[in-house]
Formats: structure tokens, sequence, C-alpha cells
């Protein structure tokens, strides 16, 4: 379902409006929509791009983060005991050994694809990072929404990613008109998230 408003401002910018539902019509909360645009077009540079991924009560916050290539990636450790994060993932593979507070190296992600995330210490640990060729995209919330602003007019290819999906979305073509918004639903099948064990806090058995 797509559909293309009145330009609401002489602004160069579109905005896309996504909503993302299950095969059961409920919301689909933490997946990433993106925009990506034809071959060859001129992406505007945004310089000094960063993001963090934190280790809060043993787990990782946000469960699921998306970047654009090129993005430094910091991983503070918010938790009183070590973390040992890593990711075995072709997109970026890397280690940070044991560590705590907010002093670890950040990671560069420069290679588009899924990274998924672990902890050597607790096993039920697990995030994703979804490196993504664009500057358009963005995280469902809890209703299932998400707005990707200032949209540059052009042809663009809206694909939708979650790491409980149980299939691929087929991506949805969309021309975005200069300050024009758009309004879009995708549907996309998932799966709960497996629960995983995760013993009770004893800060002195960690570190």
């Amino acid at each position: 379902m797509l559909a293309v408003a009145a330009p609401l401002t002489p602004a160069l910018g579109a905005t896309l409006a996504a909503r993302v539902v299950s095969s059961e019509g409920s919301p689909v909360e933490d997946a990433v929509v993106y925009a990506l645009p034809e071959p060859g077009t001129n992406l505007p540079a945004r310089a000094g791009r960063t993001a963090r991924v934190e280790q809060r009560d043993r787990e990782f916050v946000p469960t699921v983060s998306a970047v654009r290539t090129g993005t430094s990636v910091q991983f503070p450790n918010r938790d009183p005991l070590m973390h040992h994060v890593y990711s075995f993932s072709p997109a970026k593979a890397f280690e940070i050994k044991l560590y705590s507070g907010v002093l670890a190296p950040a990671i560069v992600f420069d290679k588009p694809g899924v990274v998924t995330l672990g902890c050597n210490i607790h096993d039920w640990m697990i995030g994703y990072i979804l490196v993504v060729d664009t500057p358009y995209f963005g995280r469902t919330d809890a209703r299932g929404e998400v707005q990707l602003d200032d949209v540059l007019p052009g042809e663009y290819r809206v694909q939708v990613w979650h790491p409980q999906a149980t299939s691929s979305a087929p991506p949805k073509n969309l021309r975005v008109e200069a300050g024009n918004s758009a309004e879009m639903v995708l549907t996309l099948a998932t799966q709960p998230r497996k629960k995983r064990f995760k013993p009770p806090l004893n800060p002195a058995q960690y570190r």
C-alpha cells in the first residue's frame, strides 16, 4: 500500500512514514525500514557519523540498531561487571576483549549487511546491527511506525528487515517528489524472539 499526499511545503526533502505489520496485521517493533536510491545517486554526506550500543543489565541496548555504512559505533559497558563483545559476521568481524566502562575503542562499520553481536561471557546476550548504504533509515517503535525525514527527490527501493523475520519482504518502489510526503504499509512475517535463560546477577562471579 502506497499513497503520496499533497505537497507539505516548498522544501526539497520529503518525509516517508512507514508502518510495519505482521501477517496477522499486528505492529512489528524493532523492524528497520530503509530507502535505497538508484545506483549512482549522489547522497548527502554526513561526516562524523557515530552511534552507541550499550551493555545494560547484561543485555545489548538497543537490541536492534541500524547505521549507515562508515559509522563509528561505541559499545559502552554500563554494568558493574566485565563484558567481552564480539561478532563473527561477514559484514563486520571484531572483538572487544574483557572491559568495563566507556573506554572501549569504537568500531567502524564499513560494509553493508547484518552484524550479529554476542558476549563471550554471557551467552544469552544477542544484539543486531544492520548496516545500510543510505542515510534514509529508521527503526519501528512499539506501534510498528517509523518516519524517514529529508528524503531527496528520486527513485527508491524501500526495504524492511527484522532479526526474527521468517522470510524476506520484497522491496517496494517509491518515487519521491520534492516537498511531498509518502505513507507506506509493509507486511513482514516474523516469529517471537526466543527467550534464553538469564541467571540472577552476581557481580562477584563475573569480575
